[in-house]
């Protein structure tokens, strides 16, 4: 037996605000989520693990997507995220070649379509073709 477990490893990424951050993703984007003893919450994963979201008094939103949905209809996601007040547009990058609800289609071979959004922090989640 080694020291070293990779069994239970897990993610975890700050927010600002637990409260607002318990409400987006267990009210808004309907996840599985609970407190932890610690003062945490986790985000508990259909197919297993969790990822842990602590509260950062100085908390800067990562610069990168920080959890990425697969979804099999991208555009009809976006519709669903946006009628429930998700705002799926955040980028106006020409580079990204987003359309009008912010749904980047991809080139054949180029990688998938994908749209992103924030969070209440300000971090980076996108639903892309999976």
């Amino acid at each position: 037996m080694t020291a070293f477990q990779t069994t239970h490893a897990f993610s975890g990424f700050s927010v600002d605000s637990i409260d607002a951050a318990r409400s987006f993703y267990r009210d808004t984007l309907g996840m599985e989520v609970t407190d932890n003893a610690m003062g945490f919450l986790e985000l508990h994963l259909p197919q297993g693990g969790s990822i842990l979201i602590y509260s950062k008094p100085d908390h800067s939103p990562a610069s990168f997507t920080i959890l990425n949905f697969p979804v099999d209809d991208v555009e009809a996601a976006v519709d669903e995220l946006n009628a429930r007040g998700v705002v799926t547009k955040i980028y106006d990058d020409p580079d990204l070649g987003t359309d009008d609800k912010g749904i980047s289609h991809a080139s054949p071979g180029t990688g998938p379509d994908i749209a992103w959004f924030r969070d209440p922090a300000g971090n980076v989640l996108s639903v892309l073709a999976g």
